[in-house]
């Protein structure tokens, strides 16, 4: 019984460290847009904290269902919550890692790397859901 509580807080320590991550990233990408090398010229700050607060809302939307009666459709847009993270690599699509600043590259890492994370502990937690259900004859 240990190990479902381990995994249940592991899901949500994970995506507490990737919104954490997907905030500091949007954040530095919003107030400092004009350093970023080559973005579209109609991207924003506007337009980066309104991408920011939709990618949250499914995340928190997630983790919500996730915690509550509806575990499946949480865990599935916790996957696309965590798939959403690695839109950040776009940034290296069209500049070089080179073009952009340390900070640039550890908030884009620092991004990508948590919401790795998270995409690992929602499928150990998706396959345990499926295991149990498969177990309990449903």
């Amino acid at each position: 019984m240990q190990r479902v509580h381990s995994r249940a807080w592991s899901v949500g320590v994970a995506t507490l460290a990737y919104a954490l991550a997907s905030f500091v990233h949007h954040l530095h990408n919003a107030e400092r847009l004009a350093a970023y090398p080559n973005l579209p010229p109609g991207l924003t700050r506007p337009v980066v904290y309104a991408a920011w607060a939709a990618v949250t809302f499914v995340g928190a939307s997630g983790y919500l269902l996730y915690r509550g009666s509806h575990v499946r459709t949480g865990l599935a847009l916790l996957g696309l919550y965590a798939a959403l993270g690695f839109y950040g690599l776009a940034h290296y699509a069209v500049a070089p890692v080179t073009a952009h600043s340390l900070a640039m590259n550890l908030t884009i890492g620092c991004e990508v790397a948590t919401a790795a994370l998270l995409a690992v502990c929602v499928a150990l937690e998706a396959r345990r859901q499926f295991r149990v259900s498969e177990g309990s004859g449903i």
